[in-house]
């Protein structure tokens, strides 16, 4: 049986081409444990006393920024990550929570809307309101955080799509 060049070429493009893409992806910026707990906010808040005091890295999109006397706190509409701990924000969300942090932190720097990942330990919950909604919302003591900003959001993802038909995209 003889091979084609053009065939024995694609064979070998394929596996690199693909292994240059997973490369471009940026690393994880928290280290996980195996105590990490990886039930999502909506599970936390069903049983929030089961889950008290174990490490989790959450993410998704800034709601609203509280500043206290000695701490502040950041409600999020959390978001699955993605190899790299961004939240990504095509997905449904998976429930909100608090990231509360020690001292003061200046609401411009957490703009609603902006995605975060934070790196902490849930402290318990806190009976709240989503609107006009009951809401129970699992509290993490934050221990890092990082807000994404639009560059890096979109690195390490790139732009080819495959499909059918014929498509119109702007940029």
């Amino acid at each position: 049986m003889r091979i084609r060049p053009a065939s024995l070429l694609t064979r070998l493009a394929m596996p690199a081409a693909l292994l240059m893409l997973a490369a471009c992806a940026p690393a994880p910026i928290y280290k996980t444990s195996t105590g990490t707990v990886t039930a999502a906010p909506f599970e936390v808040a069903q049983t929030p006393e089961k889950f008290s005091g174990n490490e989790v890295v959450w993410g998704g999109r800034i709601v609203q920024v509280k500043v206290f006397a000695d701490h502040s706190e950041i409600e999020l509409l959390a978001y699955p990550l993605d190899s790299s701990q961004r939240p990504k924000a095509n997905d449904s969300g998976s429930g909100r929570f608090v990231a509360v942090m020690p001292g003061y932190v200046e609401p411009l720097d957490y703009p609603a809307g902006a995605m975060m990942t934070v790196d902490g330990k849930l402290d318990g919950s806190r009976a709240g309101k989503v609107g006009e909604a009951d809401y129970v919302f699992p509290l993490v003591s934050v221990m890092h955080s990082h807000v994404w900003t639009a560059e890096e959001m979109n690195k390490g993802r790139n732009n080819i799509r495959f499909g059918l038909g014929v498509g119109v995209g702007i940029h």
